[in-house]
């Protein structure tokens, strides 16, 4: 007497299920509002520019203007990888050591959430503010924040490939307040 097998594919809930298991659990999710809108954040990357240059000024232009380098902002010469190095380096490390912000997010009060993660890994933070922000901002490529403005959760391209967007921190310490009456 032989045992007949069936192998039926999975379908149905069981096939959701699968789906489910290997997207990992989802972390900071909020409603639509509590996303931080294409303007808000215009004005809080300009002003981290503003500190950038800030950086970039005291760092490279005291020592650029005594030893005579020419203040080319080319990738290819010295002054201007060094300024781009400055720029990746403030928004990686401000972003991965200050839970999110920046010092121009801090001051109109949005932060960066990760949809996966409760908080931001190095990866997340690599990803998302080196490699993104180093390749949006040619000016071309800019064009990837007006993606902001029509998407529901608020994400720029950057956003989309390290599963970030950026809240209203407000809005956020209103819902833990109340969630926890």
């Amino acid at each position: 007497m032989t045992k007949e097998i069936t192998h039926r594919p999975a379908v149905g809930p069981v096939q959701q299920l699968l789906k489910k298991s290997k997207q990992g659990p989802v972390f900071n999710h909020y409603p639509d509002y509590f996303y931080s809108g294409f303007w808000i954040r215009f004005f809080a990357y300009l002003i981290d520019l503003l500190c950038i240059s800030a950086i970039t000024g005291i760092l490279l232009g005291l020592p650029a203007n005594l030893l005579g380098w020419n203040k080319s902002t080319d990738l290819i010469s010295i002054y201007g990888i060094s300024a781009l190095v400055i720029y990746l380096a403030y928004f990686i490390l401000l972003t991965k050591l200050n839970q999110g912000q920046t010092i121009g997010k801090m001051i109109f009060g949005i932060r960066v959430v990760c949809f996966t993660e409760v908080a931001l890994s190095w990866k997340t933070v690599l990803v998302r503010e080196g490699a993104c922000r180093f390749i949006l901002r040619g000016s071309f490529f800019m064009l990837g924040y007006l993606v902001t403005i029509f998407t529901p959760n608020k994400q720029h391209l950057g956003d989309y490939f390290s599963d970030t967007s950026v809240v209203t921190i407000n809005l956020v310490t209103a819902r833990e307040d109340f969630s926890e009456v």
